[in-house]
């Protein structure tokens, strides 16, 4: 049975309104304090223990009136559901607030509404952070009025609404928070879109929630798509404004980047230009080529200047957790890639290394397919390292395609174990291809404890990226 939805754009008066908030997250905090500020009576729910809640740092803010931990309360009864990206939309809930007429809205909903200046928005099942926080790193060195969010960053919804109707706001959108937007960005940017968090939805659901980034768009909006990416290709005919596109392939027929060789190549309504030379990035890996090349194309269609785009390129030395080197101990470098919370990131990630690699692989895995990991790891690899839930999977997976497979319960026994085999000239990847969630609230805490053990190791030494 269809349900009717109740949107942002049917909110009921919020002065006064009785707003159940799910999840204490991020989010969640920030949805809750917009809400206290407009004079809401807000109930918090997280269906986490208040044991994982403590430990994730995630505590109601000042003036919450009742906080729910263990469960997600029923909505019956109050006047607004607020939710975070976690609680996905097919959750009974959230059906029960639809039936009950209940309207249900998100921190990115809200902010697509209330933002008064120009919304750029990346979405993507790889690259989307950095490409956002390269393309907020050109703005800077242009001198752009502008906000970077959205996924990427902490509270947006307080920040928001002060900003000038000729500030850029750049926002890193997840398919998740896609999940509840009834308004699409001025300018929607797709990296690529491959098989990921099957363990939640269907292919073709996930497709469609990328697909919506570009739903709400008119003619006046522009779409960013990837021609080297099947199915973003296939959402050409989606594009209701503007296209224009991106490759590391050769020229694009109209507006956007593309790689010649090593230059990185611009068109913006005139003649092709070059921007900058592939050696002069400090990201490795080709797929960081690609957030390079579609975050110049995005620049381009903001108006920023050839000059800052080029220089940015030169000094952004990557996010924390993605290929970021944690220094040398046992003769290997040692890089935290944390990040990669799937196979096909950890593939990228394996051929971003030039060196015999030693792979940690763990965490929870999301039911993806393993066939292209256990190729690139048969060609790169010396040994693989398996631990946490997933560890039997991926010890099973990589069998007979590595000489050495070791499995372990955590990833302090797999740091060990990877110390006992290192040698002169490797490099230990913590790339692990599954999510955090069995041990860690997120893939930064994972990165941040792989750091710590690392810089424990006897003889460990910082080095130069």
């Amino acid at each position: 049975m269809m349900v009717e939805q109740r949107t942002a754009a049917e909110l009921p008066d919020i002065e006064g309104a009785r707003a159940l908030v799910y999840s204490l997250g991020i989010e969640g905090r920030d949805l809750a304090r917009w809400l206290l500020a407009r004079g809401a009576s807000v109930t918090m729910a997280d269906s986490r223990t208040e044991q994982q809640l403590e430990a994730a740092g995630a505590a109601p803010p000042d003036g919450v009136e009742r906080t729910v931990r263990g469960e997600l309360v029923d909505p019956e009864g109050f006047d607004l559901l607020a939710v975070s990206q976690s609680v996905l939309r097919d959750h009974p809930n959230i059906i029960r607030a639809h039936e009950l007429g209940i309207p249900v809205v998100s921190q990115l909903a809200l902010a697509l509404r209330l933002c008064p200046g120009r919304v750029v928005g990346i979405t993507g099942s790889s690259g989307k952070s950095t490409t956002t926080a390269l393309v907020g790193a050109m703005a800077e060195r242009a001198g752009m009025d502008h906000l970077v969010g959205g996924n990427l960053g902490g509270s947006l919804l307080d920040r928001i609404e002060s900003v000038a109707e000729t500030t850029s706001v750049i926002l890193e959108m997840s398919h998740t928070q896609l999940q509840y937007t009834d308004r699409s960005p001025a300018i929607a940017a797709i990296t690529n879109i491959t098989p990921n968090h099957l363990d939640q939805f269907s292919w073709p659901d996930y497709v469609d929630l990328k697909r919506s980034i570009l739903q709400y768009q008119d003619s006046d909006g522009l779409a960013i798509l990837n021609a080297d990416d099947e199915t973003s290709r296939e959402l050409r005919a989606d594009v209701r404004g503007r296209l224009a596109e991106v490759s590391l392939s050769g020229p694009v027929a109209g507006n956007g980047a593309w790689l010649d060789g090593d230059a990185i190549m611009s068109r913006r309504g005139g003649a092709a230009e070059r921007v900058a030379s592939t050696s002069n990035l400090r990201m490795r890996g080709r797929h960081n080529v690609a957030n390079a090349v579609l975050a110049v194309a995005i620049a381009g269609t903001m108006g920023l200047p050839r000059e800052a785009i080029a220089e940015t390129l030169g000094r952004f030395p990557g996010l924390p957790h993605r290929l970021q080197m944690v220094g040398r101990a046992h003769g290997a470098v040692w890089i935290n890639d944390s990040i990669a919370t799937s196979p096909e990131r950890a593939v990228a990630a394996l051929e971003a290394v030039t060196e015999p690699a030693i792979l940690l692989l763990g965490g929870r895995e999301k039911d993806l397919p393993l066939g292209k990991l256990r190729a690139a790891a048969g060609d790169r690899c010396r040994a693989a390292i398996c631990f946490g839930e997933a560890a039997t999977p991926f010890a099973e997976a990589m069998a007979g395609a590595i000489e050495t497979v070791v499995r372990v319960e955590t990833l302090e026994e797999a740091i060990a174990a990877a110390a006992t085999i290192a040698r002169e000239g490797d490099v230990v990847l913590l790339s692990p291809a599954g999510t955090s969630f069995d041990t860690y609230p997120r893939f930064e805490a994972r990165g941040e404890a792989f750091a710590a053990l690392v810089t424990a190791l006897e003889g460990f030494e910082e080095v130069s990226p």
